[in-house]
C-alpha cells in the first residue's frame, strides 16, 4: 500500500462500483472522505448500503447530502415511471440513452464532491464510473471526466491557487467481472453493496433491470458466487 496520508473525496453510492473504488482509494493510502448523495431516487436501499460500506471501509468521514431531483423528474429513478427490463443490444432497435439515466446526475454529484474537496483540502476525487458496462449514460465516459477535471481546475479557489485537482475514475476501462475480482482482491464485502434500480420493500433486487443484469453477469463471469438477494 502506498501511504500518502492525503485526504480524498470518494463518491459512495452503496453500489458495487463505488465500493470497489473506495477500497482502491484506501489501498493507495488516501484518507477517505466519503460523500453519498440522496438525490430523491425511488428507493433508499442504496443509501443504507452506502452507510454499510462506509462503516466496513472505516472511512475517515461519511457525509450524506440530500437534494431532490424528483422536482425535475425525467428518469425512471426520479419519477413515477416503470424501470425498464434489460434488453440485449441486438434486441433493441434504438438503444439510445435509457430511461434510468438521471439528467446531469454525475455533473451534479461531482460538483458536490468538488465543494467537499475544497473544504477538506483534498486534491483527488474518486468516482466509480465505467465506460464498458455503463448502460449508455453519457456522463460515464472518459470525455466527461476529462472535461469536468478541466472545469474543476478553473472554477475553484483551490484550482486557481495552484492545487492540482484530479478526478480519478479507476474502473473506467474494467468490465463488471474485472470489478468483481478487484473487489475480492481488496477484501471488499460485496454482500453489503446494492445495485438494483427497482428493489422491493424488503430491499430484494428485481433481477430484471440493466443494473441487475450487469451485476449478475459480472459475478458469473468472474466465477464468484453472487451474494445478492433477488426476488426471483
Amino acid at each position: 500500500m502506498t501511504t500518502t496520508s492525503q485526504p480524498a473525496v470518494v463518491l459512495l453510492s452503496g453500489g458495487l462500483d463505488s465500493a470497489v473504488t473506495c477500497a482502491l482509494a484506501t489501498e493507495q493510502g488516501f484518507r477517505v472522505h466519503a460523500l453519498t448523495v440522496d438525490y430523491g431516487q425511488r428507493h433508499d436501499v442504496e443509501i443504507a448500503a452506502a452507510r454499510r460500506v462506509a462503516l466496513a471501509m472505516r472511512v475517515a468521514r461519511h457525509v450524506t447530502q440530500r437534494i431532490d431531483l424528483r422536482a425535475f423528474g425525467g428518469s425512471a429513478l426520479t419519477a413515477d415511471l416503470p424501470v425498464p427490463a434489460y434488453r440485449p443490444a441486438e434486441a433493441n432497435p434504438a438503444p439510445g440513452v435509457p430511461m434510468t439515466y438521471v439528467p446531469a446526475r454525475n455533473t451534479i454529484l461531482l460538483s458536490f464532491a468538488l465543494a467537499f474537496a475544497e473544504v477538506t483540502g483534498a486534491s483527488d476525487i474518486f468516482i466509480g464510473v465505467n465506460a464498458v458496462d455503463y448502460s449508455g449514460y453519457p456522463d460515464c465516459r472518459p470525455a466527461f471526466i476529462e472535461q469536468f477535471e478541466r472545469l474543476a481546475r478553473v472554477a475553484t479557489r483551490a484550482g486557481v491557487e495552484g492545487r492540482v485537482l484530479c478526478i480519478r475514475a479507476p474502473l473506467m476501462h474494467l468490465n463488471k467481472a474485472q470489478i468483481v475480482l478487484e473487489g475480492v482482491r481488496l477484501g471488499v464485502d460485496l454482500g453489503v453493496t446494492h445495485s438494483c434500480y427497482d428493489p422491493d420493500e424488503q430491499g430484494r433486487a428485481c433481477a430484471r433491470c440493466d443494473s441487475c443484469h450487469y451485476r449478475r453477469e459480472g459475478f458469473r463471469q468472474a466465477g464468484i458466487a453472487d451474494p445478492t438477494v433477488y426476488r426471483s
